[in-house]
Parts: structure tokens; C-alpha cells; sequence
């Protein structure tokens, strides 16, 4: 019983809701039939006016939000983008602000003159249009110097000599004397007068001791124009205000003018200001955003919505005028239906209407005239169909199934027709749903249209597009075509048939030449011996172009090939090679200058290093000459004994065997030949560039210290070119420290050879290090062009050919200056060579002591 109570009591809970809910429509109700049938017909009629206004109140609401929503964004965009454009200005100000503290800097120093600061004001002012003009004051406000732009006008340029004098001016110049920090200080100008100024005061002082200021100002139009972005200044009207809000840059908005008081709102522009850091609130930026036609299309949509309102209310109030003219509409129907009967009679295109079942329902008479066959003995026909020719009966059913599936094609598809006469003609279906009033799915609508005359014209257009090979024969390259696993030639054109005949000799030759795998006969394992072709993929083959020699033209070609799908379905490959004779005489024209070239460097190497090489020379001949002399002189005085004559000999043949190994050095380095690329020991190069340029060195008082990694492997090189790039660094080095004047116990010049890695690829490193003075930035950006060099007598070629020479061979080339801290200490060559391929590189990973050698 107590259980039935609590259930009780739960569903009087659950029926509150529904109580209070049904409370409102009884009354409704009850007030409603307490009305007679003339008001409730009135009531009746408002109530869609009612519903009406309702939904036009809340769009009005809508349309008011999404508008307040609407300028609150626009509002926030134009501030972030205001502020964006802030910190451009602050930036660029900044950094005109930092180039001026630096010639202060310099001028404070002492490290400027008047030639100096007379070409970095011009180079500032001609870099960047804001600034307008640069002038150097003294600690008793006098100007020094000036620089100024040409668009500054006549009042305005500072003239050298005269004493700094305006109100502003001076009170920023006591302000930066004072703080010694740079001071902004924006010039007053009056409506009409000369445009004015943005000033920097840059106090220039050293050791705390103030010495004057450099006095930049800054066209305030080309700060807006320049340092304004580009997409801030095309969305807004960008202007420049003073404290009092008077306009300095820029061309504001005017006032849009209303017709009525209430709407003075919307001549309120979108507009935000922000001061300009560093110069502070003297100076606003500030920008207006365009008017734009949003507003407009918002008004059209809601009185458009507020239109169709209307017309709704008086549609409700025009029900009862439709229901009269509904009997003439049905009338009017008929004869419309009619009428597209007749239209639908008159196409050349058949129509033809199915059920689900696939049961003709319906057909015009162009279908009947295309088939030959009546409406009565179409209309009602199961598949198979009279139309469809008899051999083709399973092809129709499938396409019959795909299309009561739905599965139709948008561009239709073609199919064959028989007429009643039993001719047969090609036709294009178009399938489309049928769909009653009631959205239901009740069959198919097929189009039928006689395309047998396109594709009678296709296949002659096919046709004629074959004969279009006659263009080939006119062209200057050689084009054939064959087919793989066959010797046959499908297509070779005029000048493949001057060069090789008619045959596939001249085709196989060429793609066997240049490089590709020739074309077999029989299929081999892994191909298909049905088709022919390649189970692999086809583009293992090598897609660049090849260069040939054809010994029986006596021509160079250009060989290039690629695979194609012959007319009749089969792989082939085209080969097309073109005659680069000329270009490749050319080639070796300028292979043998470059090499002629590489001679004359030699030639000048050892040209600069004569007066070294016949000092050298003339130590043994000296000591020649001292040995032959004694002897004479104890033979006449018969004092030499065989002992001492033997002793006397042996010397002198050493003396002269040294004589002759530095003259055959010096032939061998200089003498002209053909590059020969050979495996040669870097030991070996080494030893004898150091031979050569050692006697360089020891005349410039330079101490040469080389360490040579044991154990390298060989290098594919020519031996002469590598010795001629390590004896041009070495030499330039010490020049460098005879030029820089070191003393004698930092006059060094380091060689170090060892194995690196390079890109993942092995080689051997050379590093050349000097004591000299270094090179400046402008000369390493120009250091390896042809026909540059620092040098008075130089000629410019010597590192332009070195770095020829190492990247002939694959390798890569460096320079870079050596640092003590801030200060240059010499210069570092480096330079690396691959290693040849198949070259044995396991001695690269073993640890071993380098050999070290020292030439005083």
C-alpha cells in the first residue's frame, strides 16, 4: 500500500510540468469558442500578420546584433592593424636612430672626418627618402657640417657656420646635452608654412664628455609613405597628428554628411590613434577605415526580409482569389501540355520513357522515326527489345541492368541500333531519373541521338591526324621509332633515313651507343613472352641525354629517348639525335684555351719566383766553383792528394746533381700538356709543391710547416694541376705576411693534409694557414672572380684557376680569415678532393700520427 502511495505521488510530480503547460491552452481554448465565428475569422486572418511581424522584429534584432558585432570587429582590426603599422614607423626610426648613434659613435672617436661624414649622410639620405637632411653641431651649437636631401626646401637647409637658434630646437639640444641620450622633438609649423620636420638630436660625446650632436630630421609624408605597410595604407586613410591633433602627414577623411540628426551615427568614422615610440604622444598616428557598402547590402537584406513579409501577409489575403483561378490554371495546363507534346514531336532527338521494371512507357515520334518501329509496338515492350539487333542482345541486357540501377554515366554511352528495315546505326543513350510530384522514383528517361555521322567524321579525323607525321620529315633531327623485342622500324624520317637508311641498324646503334640497353629479340627472364614488353618498370632507363660519336657520319649527336604506345598498342621507343658537331668543336676550342690558360698561370708562378729560383741555383754553382778552384790550386802546389781530389769530386757531383733536380722540377711544372688524369700519391704532390715553393718561402724569411696524414690512398688527379693550386696558395700566403710586416717569429705559413668526409662522401682535405693580415669581407665576396686581385702587378687568374681546377676535379674550395677575438690574426685556403671510385678507403679510418715537416 505504501509502495502505491510513493508511485502516486512520483507521477503527480511528473504531471506538473504538463499541468502547467496545459493550464495556458485550455484557457486559449476556452477564450477562443467564447468568440463569435466573425471575430474568430478576424483574429484568424491577423494571426499570420501576427506571426508576420514577429519574424520581423526578430530579424530587425538580428540584423541590429550582427551589425554591433560587425563594427566591434571592425573596430578591433583597424587597432591591431594601427598598432602593426606603429611598430613598422618605431622600427624604421630606430633603425635610421642606431645608423646615427653609430656615426656619433665614430665622430666621438675620432674616427671620422669630414670626407667621411659627408659620403655616410649622403648614403643614408639617398637609401632611405624620410631622412631629409644630417648636420654635425658642436658643443656650442654651431653647425660643422650638413648634409641634405634635394626635396628639401631653401628655409629649411642648414647652413654651415650659423648658430642653432629655433625655440624647440634648442630646448631638445640642452635635453640631449644633458641626459646624453638621443632626444625626438617634433617641429611646430603653422597652417600654410613649410611642412614640418621630425627632429633626432644625437648627443655625440667620448669619455662622458659631451662634444656636440649630429642633428637628423625625418620628412614626416615619406615616414608615413615608407615605413606604413603597403596592405594598411590601401585599407585605411592613414594620417599623422601633433598633440593638438592638428594633421602633420596624410590626408584624413571628411565628415560624411547625413540627411537627418538620427542617423548621425553613421557619420562616425571607424578611426583609432596610437603615439608613434620613440617620439611619444607628439607625435599620433592615426587611421580612418573606408567607408564600404556593407552597411548597405545589411539594410538591403532587411528590407528585403521586411518586403517578403508583406507580400506574405497579402499572399494570405490573395488566398481566396487562387482558388477561382485554379479551374482556369487546369485549363491553361492542358493546352500547356499539349503544346510541349507537339515541341517534344517536333526534336530529332528520340525520347524514351521506362518503368522499374524496365517496361517501355513511353516514346516520341523522333524515336519512332530513328527505329522505324510504331508507338503501339513500342510502347508496353519488355527487353529484350524489337530495336536491339540480335547478335548483341547480352551487351544491351548488361547495359540495360547498370541503367534500372542507377548506375548511369554522365556522358552517356554508345550503343549499337537496328531498325525496323534491319539496318543498324550508331546511337548515344543519356539516361536521366523520372521523379512525380510526389518526389517519388517512378523510372528512367532516355535520350537517344544518331551520332553515326561523328564518328564517321572521328574516323576520318583520326586518319588525317596519322598523316601529320609529314611534319617529322622537316625537321633537323634525326627521329626514329622501333618497337621492343622486334627488328622492325616503325618510323624513321628524312634525315634518320640520309644518315642510316631505312634500316633499325642506325636505331639500335644509337640507343646501344648512348648508353641504353639494346633492344632483344627474344624474351629473356623476366619479361612477359606473350606480350613482349617489360614486366619491370620502364624507367630504370637513363632519362638524360646522351653525346655521341658516330664514327661513320663523323658527326657528334645528341641522343634522347623515351617510350610510347604505338597506334596498334605495342611498346616502342623513339630515338631522337640531333648534330651538335659544331657546339662540341667549340667545346674543345675552350677546353684548350682554358688549358692554355692554366700553362701561362704556371709560366707566371715561376716568373714570380725567378729571383728566388737563381739564388737557389746559385748555391751548388757556387760550391762547384769553390770545389774546382781548391783542387787547381793544391794540384799546382802539389799538394792534392787522390783522398782529397775524391772527397772534392763526390761533392761537386752532388752540387750539380741538386742544380739539375731543381731545373728539372721547375720544367716538368711549367711545361705545357695535355691534363692527364692518372692515380697519383698525395705524398708524393706534396713533396714536390714544397720543393718548388720552398725556395719562395726561405726568401721571404717564411717558415713553412706541413703535416701529412700516413697511410691515404691515391687520388685521380693530375698531379701537375693539384701542385700548381698548392703552390699558388702557399705563395700568396707569403706574400700576405711579408705585406703585413710580421716580425720573424710570426712569419709561418701551416700545410695540413688528412682525410674528411664531405657530404657523406670521402675525399682528401688541404689546408693552407697563414700569419698574414687576412682579407677584408668586400675582397672574399669577390676573391675567386676571373681578373680580380689586390695585387698592383697581379693579373687576377691565379684563384680563379685554382678553384677551376679543384671543381674540374670534383671538389670544393674555400676561404676564410682566422680571428683572435675581434682582431684578424691571417688567412685560412681549403680545398678537397674525392676520392677516385673502387679506390680502397679503409686506411681513411685508421688512426695514425700525420708527418711532419718543417722548411726554415
Amino acid at each position: 500500500m505504501q509502495t502505491s502511495n510513493q508511485e502516486l505521488e512520483k507521477k503527480e510530480e511528473d504531471s506538473v510540468p504538463s499541468i502547467v503547460i496545459a493550464a495556458p491552452v485550455r484557457w486559449w481554448r476556452s477564450w477562443w469558442r467564447s468568440l463569435s465565428p466573425t471575430r474568430q475569422d478576424r483574429y484568424a486572418a491577423l494571426a499570420p500578420l501576427a506571426s508576420v511581424l514577429m519574424f520581423m522584429a526578430a530579424i530587425i534584432a538580428s540584423f541590429w546584433y550582427l551589425r554591433t558585432e560587425e563594427v566591434d570587429r571592425e573596430h578591433e582590426v583597424l587597432r591591431r592593424d594601427v598598432e602593426y603599422a606603429q611598430q613598422r614607423v618605431r622600427l624604421r626610426l630606430l633603425e635610421r636612430q642606431e645608423q646615427l648613434m653609430r656615426m656619433a659613435r665614430d665622430i666621438g672617436a675620432r674616427d671620422m672626418r669630414k670626407a667621411d661624414f659627408d659620403a655616410r649622410s649622403e648614403a643614408l639620405i639617398n637609401q632611405f627618402p624620410e631622412l631629409q637632411s644630417i648636420t654635425w653641431v658642436n658643443d656650442k651649437r654651431q653647425i660643422l657640417h650638413s648634409e641634405s636631401a634635394p626635396t628639401v626646401s631653401t628655409d629649411q637647409l642648414r647652413v654651415v657656420g650659423e648658430t642653432l637658434h629655433q625655440r624647440e630646437t634648442l630646448q631638445a639640444y640642452g635635453h640631449a646635452r644633458e641626459i646624453l641620450q638621443p632626444i625626438y622633438m617634433q617641429e611646430s609649423a603653422a597652417q600654410g608654412e613649410l611642412p614640418p620636420l621630425l627632429q633626432l638630436h644625437v648627443p655625440i660625446s667620448h669619455n662622458s664628455r659631451y662634444q656636440g650632436e649630429l642633428l637628423a630630421e625625418f620628412s614626416l609624408d615619406s615616414l608615413l609613405r615608407y615605413g606604413t605597410p603597403t596592405e594598411v595604407l590601401a585599407r585605411y586613410a592613414i594620417t599623422m597628428l601633433d598633440e593638438r591633433k592638428h594633421v602633420l602627414a596624410g590626408t584624413p577623411l571628411s565628415p560624411r554628411k547625413t540627411p537627418t540628426e538620427l542617423l548621425h551615427w553613421r557619420a562616425l568614422a571607424n578611426e583609432y590613434a596610437v603615439p608613434v615610440a620613440p617620439v611619444g604622444p607628439s607625435l599620433m598616428l592615426r587611421a580612418q577605415a573606408y567607408h564600404t557598402s556593407s552597411g548597405m547590402v545589411g539594410n538591403g537584406l532587411f528590407w528585403l526580409v521586411g518586403t517578403l513579409s508583406a507580400m506574405t501577409s497579402w499572399l494570405l489575403l490573395a488566398t481566396w482569389r487562387h482558388t477561382r483561378r485554379r479551374q482556369r490554371a487546369q485549363e491553361a495546363l492542358v493546352a500547356e501540355t499539349n503544346f510541349r507534346r507537339a515541341m517534344e514531336n517536333s526534336v530529332l532527338t528520340g525520347m524514351r520513357a521506362l518503368d522499374l521494371q524496365g517496361r517501355i512507357t513511353y516514346v516520341n515520334a523522333a524515336f519512332c522515326q530513328m527505329t522505324g518501329w510504331s508507338e503501339q509496338e513500342l510502347v508496353g515492350q519488355l527487353p529484350p527489345y524489337p530495336y536491339w539487333p540480335d547478335n548483341d542482345y547480352d551487351n544491351l541486357h548488361s547495359k540495360l541492368r547498370e541503367e534500372l540501377s542507377g548506375k548511369t554515366i554522365v556522358g552517356g554511352f554508345q550503343v549499337r541500333v537496328k531498325r525496323k528495315s534491319g539496318s543498324l546505326f550508331d546511337a548515344r543513350l543519356y539516361v536521366s531519373p523520372l521523379i512525380d510530384a510526389h518526389g517519388q522514383h517512378k523510372g528512367w528517361m532516355s535520350s537517344m541521338t544518331d551520332i553515326t555521322e561523328p564518328n564517321r567524321i572521328r574516323e576520318q579525323l583520326s586518319a588525317s591526324y596519322e598523316r601529320f607525321t609529314i611534319v617529322l620529315e622537316a625537321l633537323d633531327a634525326s627521329v626514329s621509332v622501333a618497337p621492343l623485342g622486334s627488328a622492325e622500324l616503325l618510323f624513321a624520317n628524312k634525315l634518320y633515313r640520309q644518315w642510316f637508311g631505312s634500316h633499325t641498324e642506325g636505331h639500335l646503334q644509337l640507343v646501344a651507343q648512348a648508353g641504353k640497353l639494346p633492344v632483344r629479340n627474344q624474351p629473356a627472364e623476366g619479361e612477359d613472352g606473350l606480350m613482349g614488353l617489360p614486366t619491370g618498370t620502364i624507367t630504370s632507363a637513363r632519362s638524360e641525354n646522351a653525346e655521341i660519336f658516330v664514327p661513320s657520319l663523323g658527326k657528334w649527336l645528341e641522343v634522347r629517348s623515351r617510350y610510347l604506345s604505338w597506334v596498334d598498342g605495342r611498346l616502342a621507343q623513339m630515338v631522337i639525335a640531333t648534330d651538335i658537331t659544331q657546339r662540341r668543336n667549340a667545346e674543345d676550342q675552350a677546353a684548350q684555351q682554358a688549358e692554355k690558360a692554366q700553362s701561362a698561370s704556371r709560366l707566371i708562378t715561376m716568373g714570380e719566383m725567378a729571383s728566388s729560383v737563381a739564388h737557389e741555383l746559385n748555391q751548388p754553382l757556387t760550391a762547384i766553383s769553390n770545389y774546382s778552384s781548391g783542387m787547381l790550386t793544391r794540384l799546382e802546389s802539389g799538394t792534392l792528394t787522390p783522398e782529397q781530389m775524391k772527397f772534392a769530386l763526390e761533392k761537386t757531383a752532388h752540387q750539380a746533381q741538386r742544380a739539375g733536380q731543381i731545373i728539372q722540377r721547375i720544367r716538368s711544372f711549367v711545361k705545357k700538356s695535355e691534363p692527364n688524369r692518372m692515380l697519383a700519391q698525395v705524398s708524393e704532390m706534396v713533396s714536390e709543391a714544397l720543393e718548388l715553393v720552398g725556395i719562395e718561402l726561405r726568401r721571404r724569411n717564411v717558415q713553412l710547416t706541413s703535416h701529412i696524414a700516413e697511410r691515404m690512398p691515391p687520388l685521380l688527379v693530375d698531379a701537375i694541376l693539384i701542385e700548381q693550386v698548392l703552390i699558388n696558395l702557399m705563395k700568396n700566403s707569403a706574400e700576405s705576411i711579408d705585406m703585413s710586416g710580421r716580425p720573424l717569429g710570426q712569419r709561418n705559413v701551416e700545410l695540413r693534409v688528412r682525410p674528411q668526409l664531405f657530404e657523406t662522401q670521402q675525399g682528401i682535405e688541404f689546408i693552407v694557414e697563414d700569419t698574414g693580415k687576412g682579407l677584408p669581407p668586400e675582397v672574399l665576396e669577390r676573391l675567386f672572380e676571373a681578373f680580380f686581385s689586390t695585387k698592383s702587378e697581379g693579373m687576377g687568374i691565379g684563384l680563379n684557376l685554382c678553384r677551376s681546377i679543384v671543381e674540374s676535379h670534383h671538389g670544393r674550395m674555400h676561404a676564410e680569415n682566422l680571428y683572435n677575438g675581434s682582431e684578424v690574426i691571417g688567412c685560412r685556403f681549403t680545398f678537397w678532393l674525392p676520392l677516385a671510385p673502387g679506390v680502397e678507403t679503409t686506411t681513411l679510418t685508421t688512426t695514425s700520427e700525420p708527418i711532419k715537416r718543417t722548411i726554415a
